[in-house]
């Protein structure tokens, strides 16, 4: 229930404010979850996961200040004009490629052993899913108008639902296959850097939300998105280290 309310959550958000800025966010239900556990399931929560928690709420708070204020993409027309520009259909045909190659050729040979391709995977189909979640929800504003546009928005959002259902259903796959052979941390870390830097990209060439962004906010975002990412790496990538406060205050005994 509670990961149906969350991808509820993310789509409406994705309708409704810049992905620029919901992608990253994303990362939040991470220090959150950790918080609720330390205090519900009494989970242990070291130093190091207690600063990134700090860090990644800090990034955020940089991200949103930074972050456009308006959509560039608002209506079905305009989507339906960045969605065949030949500079998007180019990244989606290199995107496939690689895709491709990965699943079929180099994910059977070193997708158990290199942690990378499951990521690598994973991440280029959310070039896929977060512009379809986005793009679904402009369609969907059309589809219930009578006017001439309704049948074609009523296209439009069933080939991105058809988009989305696929992508995701093979991201599942190949998270399984990847939760299966690493370690669930340091896949989680990775994989929200990789995923979300890649899901920008995508986001920029198709809405180019980056385009009212001036160089003090780009400045900004980056600087949000790394603090939030390397809160994310101290969070899951070191919580096992059993490591407190408390061992500042020893003394350091020295031997000659």
């Amino acid at each position: 229930l509670a990961v149906a309310l969350g991808q509820i959550g993310n789509f409406l958000a994705y309708t409704a404010v810049p992905t620029v800025l919901v992608t990253p966010l994303g990362a939040l239900g991470v220090p959150f979850g950790s918080i609720l556990a330390s205090y519900l399931l009494k989970e242990k929560l070291n130093i190091l996961g207690k600063l990134g928690c700090l860090l990644s709420c800090a990034g955020s708070v940089v991200l949103i200040i930074h972050s456009p204020k308006s959509e560039s993409v608002t209506t079905q027309a305009e989507l339906e004009e960045k969605l065949t520009n030949p500079v998007f259909v180019g990244y989606l045909c290199i995107v496939l490629l690689m895709l491709l190659l990965l699943i079929f050729w180099i994910a059977p040979a070193h997708g158990p052993t290199n942690i990378m391709v499951y990521i690598s995977i994973c991440s280029l189909l959310g070039s896929f899913t977060v512009p379809s979640t986005k793009g679904i929800g402009l369609a969907a504003q059309d589809i219930f108008h009578n006017n001439p546009s309704s049948q074609r928005a009523l296209y439009l959002c069933l080939v991105l639902l058809a988009v989305l259902g696929c992508s995701i259903i093979i991201q599942f796959r190949y998270i399984n296959k990847a939760l299966e052979c690493f370690d669930s941390s340091v896949f989680g870390a990775i994989y929200y850097v990789v995923f979300t830097t890649l899901v920008l990209l995508a986001s920029a060439i198709l809405f180019r939300e980056w385009s009212n962004v001036g160089v003090v906010d780009f400045l900004g975002m980056a600087c949000g998105f790394t603090t939030v990412s390397i809160g994310i790496v101290l969070i899951q990538v070191f919580k096992e280290f059993n490591f407190n406060i408390g061992d500042l205050n020893k003394p350091n005994m020295k031997t000659d």
